[in-house]
């Protein structure tokens, strides 16, 4: 990029330096003066990319486009102190992800410890209630009869049901870290806090200053505690998990690179909550996302710009103080020519859905051919495989080959067809050779046939049948207008950014759908079929 932009900047000095000098003079005093104010350095000066193109960090990527079809035969790496060289923003983002990284653990780990403080003050709260009159007043205290005792058995068996009920609730592992608190779940914490400290000082109030005598009644007031407690924790699921079952939205999910859609049904949630399902639906349903197959569309369009040629008449024949007839007769057929290349410029640009045809049609054909080689190549390799268990059968039971070297000795046999068709594809970077052993190995462990191994590479899968280091995005980012607490609305637009794209959500109710009944007569369907003498029936 750096090495592009140089050359960029140097062809247009020389270019006007050859049409002006003059101004290219003024041009160089301005450089120079911008040089040393120090307000621009070399380094901050960026080439803004068009919205819809990622930000590809994989130079392998890049370079696909000039390989040749024996990449993998051919490979060459090619090294250079700009590859890992930082720029002081380079700098700047790292510190700052670091930052990122550092304040969502620490609040994670302070929600957690909120978590556990809260959870062992509602479980210790209905037995100190219990312990505490023994412990203070002893002597004081009533005897406890059966009834007493009984109740002993029922606070035991619902601590337990609430604890098992709160376990599988709320101690589950994060699917993620939202940018804001959930609403719900702080107001049900707030809730329990309230509701015991109010326990609390009804206790010592009425019970711990008194010293209350009657234990039964203590013991009551206990019950009463976690029975409430059970109603608040079904307070929560009613919250947490049934009020999003039922579909209220529509929403529609663009991915920028491609255009991918996919629609999903959501309830009542809010955006934070939204954006979270719809990250986890896109990794299950979006086909990964392959940057590769833009560069083909870029590489066309650039192309297409450089046979562009645009000539400035006026720059090219400057107006000179001489005048006569034959300076005009001059300028007048220069002109003549710069508009004839203009004109046959245009035409060939409206040439170019032709060349776009034809490119298309070469390249379907070519996938077609890669593909029966492979098809050819995998089928024959089954075959061995097949000819190899045969003969394994008949070995002592010491010398049977296991499933991965079977894998790694007849991998050669497909890798220069698997490679090319990948290539052609533009699948190579997300399957590496480890994976496709792997996937051997466990098509041969499981009998599957050599369609089976194929269907992972002829057709694009879901992202998450590729490798995590493949797809993965260490963090989303979400842009919305709307606060990300508040419910979805209809209309409602946010985005979801990566590194390399973005989705783009747009939500929609559900609407009202009115049902109305028609009663149909079941002797209207009856009919009489009348006979005549003169017909043949």
């Amino acid at each position: 990029m750096d090495t592009e932009s140089t050359y960029s900047g140097y062809s247009y000095y020389s270019g006007r330096s050859r049409g002006s000098h003059r101004h290219g003079e003024r041009s160089r005093d301005h450089h120079k003066s911008r040089s040393k104010d120090g307000s621009r350095s070399e380094k901050s000066v960026t080439i803004n990319a068009p919205p819809a193109e990622p930000l590809l960090g994989d130079s392998s990527v890049l370079g696909e486009e000039v390989q040749d079809d024996n990449w993998g035969e051919t490979t060459t790496a090619v090294t250079g102190t700009s590859e890992h060289s930082l720029s002081q923003e380079d700098i700047v983002r790292i510190t700052k992800d670091l930052e990122d990284s550092v304040g969502l653990d620490c609040r994670r780990y302070f929600t957690l410890t909120l978590a556990v403080v809260l959870g062992l003050l509602v479980f210790l709260t209905p037995l100190a209630f219990l312990a505490l009159p023994h412990l203070l007043w002893p002597d004081k205290l009533l005897v406890c009869g059966t009834a007493c005792e009984g109740l002993f058995i029922s606070v035991a068996f619902k601590l337990l049901i609430l604890l098992l009920a709160v376990w599988a609730l709320f101690f589950r592992a994060p699917r993620a870290g939202l940018p804001r608190v959930f609403v719900f779940r702080a107001l049900l914490a707030v809730l329990v806090l309230l509701f015991v400290v109010s326990y609390w000082l009804f206790y010592g109030v009425r019970i711990l200053d008194s010293q209350d005598e009657n234990y039964q009644g203590i013991v009551q007031y206990a019950v009463s505690l976690v029975d409430a407690l059970l109603f608040i924790h079904y307070l929560a699921i009613v919250l947490l998990e049934l009020r999003q079952l039922q579909p209220a939205f529509s929403v529609c999910v663009t991915r920028s690179t491609d255009g991918e859609t996919r629609h999903y049904n959501l309830g009542q949630l809010s955006i934070q909550r939204a954006a979270l399902a719809i990250i986890e639906n896109y990794y299950r349903d979006f086909s990964v996302h392959n940057p590769a197959l833009l560069t083909a569309s870029k590489s066309r369009a650039a192309k297409h710009l450089a046979g562009l040629k645009v000539y400035n008449v006026d720059g090219e024949f400057p107006a000179t103080p001489a005048t006569g007839p034959g300076n005009n007769a001059a300028t007048g057929v220069a002109h003549s020519q710069s508009r004839a290349m203009i004109a046959a410029a245009a035409r060939r640009r409206d040439t170019s859905h032709n060349e776009l045809y034809y490119e298309e049609a070469e390249h379907e054909r070519r996938v077609r051919k890669r593909k029966a080689r492979l098809v050819v190549a995998v089928e024959e390799a089954f075959t061995h495989i097949k000819r190899m268990q045969e003969e394994e059968q008949k070995k002592a039971p010491g010398d049977v080959m296991d499933p991965r070297e079977a894998a790694q000795a007849i991998f050669p046999s497909m890798a220069r067809s698997l490679q090319k068709y990948l290539r052609t594809t533009r699948q190579q970077h997300c399957h590496s050779m480890e994976s496709i052993q792997q996937h051997l190995a466990f098509c041969i462990t499981n009998n599957m046939t050599p369609k089976a191994f194929l269907e992972s590479y002829l057709t694009p899968g879901p992202t998450l049948q590729y490798g995590r280091e493949r797809w993965l995005a260490r963090q989303w980012t979400l842009v919305s207008e709307a606060s990300v607490t508040s419910g979805l609305k209809e209309g409602a637009i946010f985005l979801l950014k990566c590194i390399d794209f973005s989705l783009v959500v747009t939500a929609k109710r559900i609407p009202y759908i009115q049902l109305s009944e028609e009663f149909i007569d079941p002797k209207s369907h009856k009919f009489v079929l009348r006979l005549q003498s003169e017909t043949s029936v």
